[in-house]
């Protein structure tokens, strides 16, 4: 995937901002409130990329039928939708686009290396963005006042993904001792299994191999499974994309290896709602350490309902966290009484969101980098062809399988 430099991305910022004049675009005093939705439409991640940018219209649906933003007067709210294509450079391009069209906030992107280019621009262009999806600590370590995550961080997934996995062995009597971990390669992966590493090893957990597989042209993972099963670990740990880890399972499957359990960790596919019935048998008890919509809330059901009825397809987790990232744009309209991108980004810094829609303690609320103070990951498996949450009680749907043969 190709990548452009930040001081490339810093110029091009600037060319954006001499077309549409300054951080305060808006929208126009009395007209239509523009959110830029920037995500994978086209390419090998179109599939959750247009279930993202779904998510960001059902929101704006939700919103307008709501009333549209009351401290506006009722303005309602339109989409922007920008096509990444899953390049670093189109993602940057459509985020410029959107904001020289008059969008007053962005939300987006999956995928972190095109996530850090368009926080480049917002930065830039003075116009907040709100992130949906991408986890790399890189994003939120340029010192920017623009961009927010509402998902768990790199470093956090991995470190807890490790806890959790220590805690839910020792609680099912089968203790792990060792892991061999698969990643795809680039920052995505090389973070979170770093953070993963740490926090094992610090609990006495031997990480025995590293292996890494290319983010493009890959279709077979048994060199890399068997390659983490030489050491006969206890666990084999994967993070990476769907397509890819769902090849990691069925190599898994097909291998056989003596471990006690295929854990994911800020894992695009074991979790995924398409999981259980495209691995079938091989995805049967695969375990997933993510950031999940929240299964037990009755708002977060109502919500899957109608986004199924209207796009023909289940709402997976990503889906949701974009129609998260609208929502909290749309209460800090709310409470900024302004279109104005500045005024906008001051009220997402001090916001609180009370009820947030994923498996989270506590509100939605931002630090000093823009991170979600509250956000975690839990335990999912997939189980007689559903993913349930398992980990820990107060979000489970169903009892964990562990060891997870």
């Amino acid at each position: 995937m190709k990548k452009v430099s930040l001081a490339a991305v810093l110029a091009a910022g600037t060319v954006a901002l001499a077309a549409c004049g300054s951080g305060s675009s808006g929208s126009g005093s009395d007209g239509d409130i523009m959110i830029g939705s920037v995500h994978p439409l086209t390419g090998a991640l179109a599939g959750v990329g247009a279930l993202m940018n779904d998510g960001a219209k059902l929101a704006v649906e939700d919103v307008n039928a709501d009333g549209g933003i009351e401290s506006l007067d009722g303005r309602k709210l339109t989409l922007g939708e920008g096509d990444s294509k899953g390049a670093a450079d189109t993602g940057q391009s459509e985020a410029q686009r959107l904001i020289s069209d008059g969008a007053v906030a962005l939300v987006g992107t999956y995928q972190s290396d095109v996530t850090a280019n368009v926080s480049a621009v917002a930065e830039r262009s003075r116009v907040p963005l709100v992130i949906d999806v991408a986890v790399d600590d890189s994003i939120l370590e340029q010192g920017y006042k623009n961009t927010f995550r509402i998902q768990p961080d790199a470093t956090s997934m991995g470190a807890d993904g490790a806890d959790d996995l220590i805690a839910l062995a020792e609680a099912n009597g089968k203790p792990v001792k060792t892991v061999s971990y698969i990643h795809i390669e680039g920052a995505f992966g090389q973070s979170v299994f770093d953070a993963f590493k740490e926090r094992a090893e610090s609990q006495g957990v031997q990480v025995l191999k590293e292996v890494t597989y290319p983010g493009t042209n890959f279709t077979d993972a048994t060199t890399q499974v068997r390659e983490a099963a030489a050491g006969n670990p206890d666990v084999i740990v994967a993070t990476g994309y769907y397509p890819d880890q769902l090849l990691v399972a069925q190599a898994v499957k097909a291998l056989d290896p003596d471990i006690d359990a295929l854990y994911g960790v800020a894992n695009g596919a074991f979790d995924d709602g398409s999981f259980p019935n495209d691995a079938g048998a091989a995805g049967e008890n695969v375990l997933s350490a993510n950031y999940h919509y929240g299964a037990t809330n009755d708002e977060v059901a109502d919500i899957r309902k109608r986004f199924e009825a209207e796009f023909g397809r289940p709402m997976e987790t990503a889906s949701v966290l974009s129609y998260q990232a609208v929502m909290v744009i749309a209460q800090a309209l709310e409470e900024a009484g302004s279109d104005d991108p500045e005024d906008v980004r001051d009220a997402i810094a001090e916001i609180e969101v009370e009820d947030p829609l994923l498996a989270f303690d506590g509100p939605i609320t931002f630090d000093e980098t823009g991170q979600n103070e509250n956000a975690t990951v839990i335990v999912m498996q997939t189980k007689k062809g559903k993913v349930e949450q398992v980990f820990p009680d107060e979000f489970t749907t169903s009892e964990p399988v562990y060891p997870a043969k």
